[in-house]
């Protein structure tokens, strides 16, 4: 074993040390305006190929697949711009199939499309499998949305689409084989956007999804796939979402949420009931989950501050090298990306608070981890802050949690010049220990950084997430104004240095902070902001759907008054401090008259903003030139106006 354990530390600190090699004295500004280079990488069922999302930049992406003996490319797919993979899954050891989506900005999500394609490792063969483009090429099946729902356990070219049609109102699964280009149905439900769960068999057991108004909703089927059934909520304890089942089909593994709480994970007999805790932490809901060689989950990690990993049996064999490989990795976070078929190479993600990330080759007989590449160049971890995990209580006793970001070198943070850096969303996954750009970003040049998980993020269970609904402008804002004061109490930062700066709903948070608390922001600056809420829940692309303005009547309430009550816009008389905004001419998700109306209404008072119009740009920008450019104006702003350490 110790033989073992050498080997592996040899391959994997030979890899860090050509990955980590810098030699500058300062961080540029380029290093965190690049973006990622890659990310989703998946190795082929055989182990001899790896396939990996490439950012090319200014907005456009590839599929590239390397050979894994030399890291030699043996394909490029260029996707159209603005396109990129959003699922991408091996079904043979030669042949890839990729789920499309679409960026509308680099601060955005991608969205998508609905289109499936495939293609063989070396680019040959391509085909369109499903997608709006669909006429004849699977005769018998209109066109429509796909979604990847799973791969079989014995890969032969085929996987399983969930598809969305129109408005049929059904929820729809086929195995699909992407060699010919046929379909066969599999499950048909009455209810639409529904996602399903299939045994190791390929047969569905449970389908489940959420309406337009949040309500969940979970479907099981008999041992055949047929006969679904709706589940209540009483015969489960809770939001019973099950994830996999084990090869016997005796039981499921779920996630469960009680009482609109945070979720925890369970196993249990199909019906939901006899239910075993595997991992729980009662004041957030438990992150992701490991899978071993078999596709069958061993390990659940909890995501607050660095990540703990709870393994379900820590004496099984997957538990005890998992357990290896960690500390090999020892200020790292260790996952498994997916495993070669026989289960003798693992791709390894490896990151932390300080590092990107990078990708592992593990050979288990070989006892080497083999470095295949890095997400991100120019990132030199040692010279990054360290992410500090707190919590504390707001002022009306809620117990909130969150991260400070502390430039390198400095061992405790003391009266410091500090930045608050809300997330944006606002109801999206929350803050985390992982490495933030734009954290990092303000760290190298000094700042002391404040990110609060205020109420309404994910991650504490439908109950917290609700609690930020129709407190956009008021508790939410109130949350990060606390958190801004417990800095200050606990001597971290200086009271009359500290300025707030976000993207998207950041950026308003940034604005209402400075606005609610003009005694303690001392400059605001917003990146693709939304400033005037009644516009904004009108003309932004989310209001084109009937699901997104129901999304906003729930999460931001109506009416003239309460609207313009919470709006920037309307509240600059109580902005004191100097504001810089920055914005994408084209931008659809927060349009560019956000920006306008703002700096309008700033002018109107004489408090002009500096101004930052970028053409060509949307929901942030893909230039690295227009990212560099931000980065270095928002510096000189900073430090302008709260100077640096």
């Amino acid at each position: 074993m110790e033989r073992w354990r050498q080997a592996v530390v040899v391959g994997a600190m030979f890899g860090l040390a050509a990955a980590w090699a810098q030699a500058a004295d300062a961080v540029p500004v380029e290093a965190f305006a690049v973006a990622d280079k890659r990310s989703s990488p998946r190795l082929s069922p055989d182990g001899m190929h790896v396939a990996v999302s490439t950012n090319l930049g200014e907005g456009n992406h590839a599929i590239v697949v390397h050979r894994v003996a030399d890291m030699a490319q043996t394909a490029l797919l260029k996707l159209p711009r603005y396109e990129l993979p959003v699922q991408m899954h091996w079904v043979s050891n030669r042949r890839l199939v990729i789920a499309k989506g679409r960026l509308y900005g680099a601060r955005e999500q991608p969205r998508a499309m609905g289109e499936i394609i495939a293609t063989d490792y070396d680019g040959s063969n391509q085909k369109y499998i499903y997608g709006y483009q669909q006429s004849t090429r699977m005769p018998g099946l209109e066109r429509g949305f796909g979604y990847i729902d799973g791969v079989p356990l014995e890969l032969d070219n085929r996987f399983y689409m969930r598809r969305l049609s129109g408005n049929s109102g059904r929820s729809m699964l086929y195995d699909v084989d992407t060699g010919r280009a046929t379909h066969r149905l599999v499950a048909d439900i009455g209810v639409k956007d529904l996602g399903f769960v299939l045994d190791q068999a390929g047969v569905p057991r449970f389908a489940a999804g959420t309406d337009e108004h949040d309500n969940f909703r979970l479907y099981q089927a008999d041992a055949e796939g047929r006969n679904w059934q709706q589940v209540p909520a009483e015969r489960t304890g809770g939001r019973f979402a099950p994830f996999a089942i084990t090869p016997d089909g005796g039981a499921v593994f779920a996630s469960l949420s009680v009482d609109n709480g945070p979720s925890f994970l369970v196993r249990a007999d199909p019906s939901g009931a006899r239910r075993e805790t595997l991992a729980r932490d009662d004041f957030g809901s438990v992150g992701g989950v490991e899978w071993n060689a078999s596709w069958q989950p061993f390990a659940a990690t909890l995501m607050y501050g660095r990540p703990r990993v709870v393994y379900f049996d820590e004496a099984s064999s997957d538990a005890q090298e998992h357990r290896m490989l960690r500390d090999l990795f020892p200020s790292h976070h260790v996952s498994y990306a997916n495993h070669s078929a026989d289960g003798n190479l693992s791709l390894l993600h490896v990151y932390s608070d300080r590092d990107p990330g990078m990708w592992y080759l593990f050979d288990r007989k070989l006892a080497t981890a083999k470095l295949l590449f890095a997400s991100r160049e120019g990132i030199d971890p040692a010279r990054m802050g360290e992410r500090r995990y707190f919590r504390f209580k707001a002022s009306d006793g809620m117990e909130l949690d969150g991260y400070l970001t502390i430039p390198a070198g400095t061992a405790e943070p003391s009266a410091m010049p500090m930045v608050l850096l809300p997330h944006g969303g606002p109801h999206v996954d929350g803050d985390a220990w992982g490495f933030d750009t734009d954290a990092q970003f303000l760290a190298s040049r000094g700042y002391l950084v404040l990110q609060v998980n205020y109420r309404g993020s994910l991650g504490r269970g439908y109950r917290f997430r609700q609690a930020g609904f129709h407190n956009w402008g008021t508790r939410i804002q109130d949350d990060l104004i606390d958190g801004v004061r417990w800095a200050i109490a606990q001597g971290h930062a200086d009271p009359e240095r500290v300025c707030a700066y976000g993207a998207s709903f950041g950026a308003y948070s940034a604005m209402m902070t400075a606005a609610r608390a003009p005694e303690l922001i001392k400059c605001a600056a917003g990146l693709a902001g939304l400033y005037d809420l009644k516009v904004f829940t009108t003309r932004s692309d989310t209001a084109s759907t009937a699901q997104g303005r129901a999304y906003f009547a729930r999460a931001i309430g109506s009416g003239d008054a309460m609207l313009q009550a919470n709006s920037p816009t309307s509240l600059v008389a109580k902005i004191k401090a100097p504001v810089f905004l920055a914005h994408g001419e084209i931008d659809e998700r927060t349009p560019y008259s956000q920006a306008v109306a703002m700096k309008k209404a700033l002018e109107d008072a004489g408090r002009p903003p500096e101004w930052m119009p970028v053409p060509r740009e949307g929901h942030g920008f893909y230039s690295d030139a227009n990212n560099i450019a931000f980065y270095t104006r928002l510096e000189t702003f900073l430090a302008r106006h709260i100077g640096t350490q």
